[in-house]
């Protein structure tokens, strides 16, 4: 389609949907429940289909994480929605200043939201929000990724087959599809990807005062205290730093540790690296990098920072070569001795390298991270109780985890979202039927009260003043 036809085409579905959902009236709790348990049946349905049609755009993605992380974790917030709907529904009184005066806050669907969804995790990053956007009673049109084709034709066929067109559609189509998407009159719009593109999608929705949701990413450091356990971090970050190849929002970016904890945490990473992935060209579980472009930009991160004097550490499967054209598979390697000027240490990496740069102390690992950019997520390990409150309190992230990596994503009660830089807004459980609804302000006058502000003011007027004067 060629931009004006995608612009018109999209706006007539959108507002079709609008129209739909004005003419049927609220969404009751039953239809609200229902509309999240058929989109837990086409994903329990259609889960293996959905994971291979994921495995055939990265050309091997690992089955585990697709059922994991794609189809299971978003039956979870799916799900979860479901049970506590109703609850979430019911109107909040609220204290007034007058007890002839009663207020509530009660919480209207917005009506079409536009869900522009990425290639790493092409399924939960489009049902995950869904599971907020159906709660709150509203319909919803995604926009998914084209540079996973067989999942985004699949997703459109299915929800074809389990929703009617006024209550769930799916868009095909290139970036210009994409940038005519941001362009719609939707009544709210959820992107999930780049801090760039995001701003691109802030400025083409604000043509029409479409609120936005966004979840950018950014460089999620990673804090390994003095005290810390060093073998079980190096674990940890690794688990997160391999899954899905690295190609994850809130994986770890850098790693900040003291100089004499270096060798100790290189030695665990290396252990925990061959125990997880004995071999990886050959192996399922290992997801390959997304497309040539994205393959060919890591090798570049790496080439540059060792051109600049970084020191390279890689983890590869003896007998393995670090990185293979063929299947795009790039082993995890480990960057020592970088610095800011490293391409590396400068844009988000969104693959299995792992820069690591040592520190003074804590307070120099802050410094860094306050030097930069608000990222989705701040990682810290150390048990230190004052330690902690001091991390907390005197940095920014959208989430914060300590003795462990990307753990509040599961976590369904917690908000998922980033702040600056990373994004705005945050969904999932309470949150996202929160921030997909309006939350109205409703005040109901009882009794027979003239009113505040009805003239004649003269003895309003005193007791004002004697209010007000001290």
């Amino acid at each position: 389609m060629t931009p004006f036809d995608a612009t018109v085409e999209m706006t007539a579905i959108v507002r079709s949907m609008q129209r739909a959902q004005l003419a049927a009236g609220p969404a009751d709790a039953a239809l609200r429940r229902d509309r999240l348990s058929r989109a837990m049946a086409l994903l329990l349905d259609n889960g293996e289909a959905l994971a291979g049609a994921i495995n055939a755009d990265f050309g091997t993605r690992s089955r585990f994480q697709s059922l994991a992380a794609d189809v299971g974790a978003s039956v979870r917030s799916l799900s979860h929605a479901a049970e506590h709907v109703a609850a979430w529904m019911q109107p909040e009184t609220v204290e007034t200043p007058d007890s002839a005066i009663t207020g509530r806050i009660e919480y209207q669907p917005l009506g079409v939201v536009g869900i522009i969804s990425p290639w790493n995790f092409p399924v939960n990053l489009a049902f995950s929000p869904l599971a907020g956007v159906f709660a709150a009673g509203n319909t919803a049109l995604i926009k998914p990724s084209e540079l996973t084709p067989r999942t985004s034709e699949l997703l459109a066929e299915l929800a074809g087959r389990y929703f009617s067109p006024d209550e769930l559609g799916v868009v095909l189509g290139d970036a210009v599809v994409g940038e005519a998407f941001s362009r719609l009159p939707l009544d709210h719009l959820v992107f999930t990807g780049s801090t760039a593109v995001g701003k691109q999608v802030m400025r083409a929705a604000a043509e029409n005062l479409v609120p936005v949701t966004l979840e950018l990413g950014g460089k999620c450091p990673v804090v390994i205290a003095p005290d810390a356990d060093v073998t079980r971090a190096a674990q940890r970050v690794m688990a997160v730093k391999s899954f899905n190849a690295g190609q994850i929002c809130l994986a770890p970016d850098n790693v900040m540790i003291g100089a004499d904890q270096e060798a100790d945490f290189l030695n665990a990473a290396r252990e925990a690296t061959a125990a997880s992935w004995p071999n990886i060209q050959g192996n399922p579980d290992y997801t390959a990098i997304i497309s040539q472009q994205h393959y060919e930009r890591l090798l570049g991160l790496i080439a540059d920072a060792l051109a600049k004097g970084a020191t390279l550490v890689p983890l590869t499967p003896l007998g393995e070569p670090p990185h293979d054209p063929a299947t795009r598979k790039i082993a995890p390697v480990i960057l020592r001795d970088v610095t800011p000027a490293m391409q590396v240490m400068r844009e988000e990496i969104f693959g299995p390298i792992l820069p690591v740069m040592t520190v003074a102390d804590t307070q120099a690992a802050m410094a860094h991270i306050n030097a930069g950019s608000r990222p989705l997520a701040a990682y810290y390990f150390g048990t230190d109780k004052d330690a902690r409150r001091n991390f907390a309190a005197r940095t920014s992230s959208g989430g914060l985890v300590f003795d462990d990596v990307m753990t509040h994503v599961g976590i369904e009660g917690l908000p998922f979202g980033g702040v600056g830089a990373s994004g705005m807004g945050a969904y999932h459980g309470v949150h996202g039927f929160r921030r997909f609804s309006h939350a109205r302000a409703v005040a109901v006058q009882g009794g027979d009260a003239p009113g505040k502000l009805r003239a004649p003011y003269g003895e309003k007027l005193a007791q004002l003043e004697a209010m007000l004067v001290r």
